[in-house]
């Protein structure tokens, strides 16, 4: 009986969302409705991301206009987007929140790109924890009926194409964000 590998592919690609999510939050220098849209609001009576309260649009490469469906959350919105980690500076104009967005300097760009580049670190992290239990796992079949040095030997090999493959994915998703970084 061979490794089944189902488990493990489920297992990288929640690495994947996971650091394609953390990417996501990273400010580029170009306005992006996701830059906001999971931002957490005290709105009736519980915690939302902006996106189930407004529509988001970027009109342009740097502004982001945030149009509340129910205008009594506007000053509720604006506070959350003004406070914690997303270091915008909102606006309030009429029934809609404007938040402009500024060019990034050289020095913040390569700020960010070391940043981009500690979080694909992380995510390398994980994909190598989740493929070492997996060798463990094909390691520990050893003595099993059925199962010979042959079939370890292939499941080993098997596994570090799956490893380097989702390894592969990983760096692209870093070569993307660079881009958009290294974008003017």
């Amino acid at each position: 009986m061979a490794f089944d590998f189902v488990d493990l592919k489920s297992k990288y690609e929640q690495v994947l969302a996971l650091v394609a999510d953390d990417l996501k939050g990273i400010q580029t220098g170009r306005a992006k409705p996701s830059l906001v849209e999971d931002v957490m609001v005290e709105a009736y009576g519980t915690r939302m991301p902006v996106k189930e309260l407004a529509t988001i649009t970027a009109p342009d490469p740097h502004m982001i206009v945030v149009a509340p469906w129910d205008k009594s959350v506007i000053e509720t919105i604006e506070k959350a987007l003004s406070s914690g980690q997303t270091q915008f500076n909102p606006a309030v104009d009429g029934q809609v929140i404007r938040i402009k967005i500024a060019q990034l300097t050289g020095e913040k760009r390569e700020e960010l790109i070391r940043m981009v580049a500690q979080r694909l670190e992380g995510g390398k992290q994980m994909i190598r924890t989740e493929r070492n239990d997996a060798k463990r796992d094909v390691e520990a079949q050893k003595g099993q009926s059925g199962i010979s040095e042959d079939n370890i030997a292939y499941d080993v090999e098997q596994l570090d194409k799956f490893t380097h493959e989702y390894n592969e994915k990983l760096a692209e998703m870093g070569r993307k964000k660079e881009e958009e970084l290294s974008e003017i």
